[in-house]
């Protein structure tokens, strides 16, 4: 017996084609991966720039960071300062200066000097004198006991200081030997009004801080200057 077939149909070997998926776009990926670049780059920054970077090298490789800074090696670095000069202190001062007799008058054998002195006086310390037991160092900490502070030159500048006036007696020639005096008189009165003005609590500050400067560029980490 034959087999009946309805007319028009034709069996197919394919099933029904699915329906095509929506392409997606590139570009959200692309933002995402350049955010988080740049996320992680500021990150390596900051702690590139904290030192975290570095300790964290240190950890994995065994290394370690060590001073090889004597004590003798500090002194002879701070003695290189020699004469510290940390301060300077300037004034004029008015001196009088005269010659007198007790028995003739001035207007005959007096001899009178009006001097207007401009004076200069450095002070600071003498690291030259410095000593082996001024100096104690202990892994990465250091201090130091100063030589005291001093009053290391005094003078009279010329070219700012002048006779303002002299009167010299109608029987006698002008001493010679008075402005020397009057001159060293007026040093010696600069000097005392600068020590006056704590011109050496100035010149021990100064010196601390150039000290002090000196040991943290030479690695220490605490720096103790008396």
């Amino acid at each position: 017996m034959g087999t009946f077939e309805p007319s028009g149909f034709e069996p197919s070997s394919h099933a029904a084609a699915s329906p095509p998926k929506p392409s997606r776009s590139p570009l959200p990926t692309l933002f995402v991966g350049a955010v988080l670049g740049f996320l992680l780059l500021a990150a390596f920054a900051h702690v590139a720039q904290a030192g975290l970077w570095n300790r964290f090298a240190g950890f994995l490789t065994g290394r370690s960071t060590s001073f090889n800074v004597s004590s003798p090696a500090v002194v002879e670095k701070i003695r290189q300062l020699s004469r510290l000069e940390s301060v300077e202190y300037s004034l004029d001062k008015v001196v009088e200066g005269d010659r007198q007799n007790p028995y003739l008058p001035n207007f005959l054998v007096g001899d009178k000097l009006l001097f207007v002195a401009h004076g200069e006086v450095i002070a600071g310390v003498d690291l030259g004198q410095l000593k082996p037991g001024d100096v104690s160092v202990k892994g990465d900490s250091v201090q130091v006991r100063m030589p005291p502070p001093q009053v290391l030159t005094t003078r009279i500048d010329n070219a700012r200081s002048r006779v303002y006036s002299r009167i010299t007696g109608l029987l006698v020639v002008a001493d010679p030997n008075l402005e020397s005096e009057v001159r060293l008189t007026a040093e010696q009165q600069i000097a005392q009004a600068a020590l006056s003005d704590g011109i050496l609590d100035k010149a021990r500050q100064n010196a601390r801080t150039s000290v002090t400067a000196l040991l943290y560029g030479l690695g220490f980490h605490t720096v103790n200057v008396q």
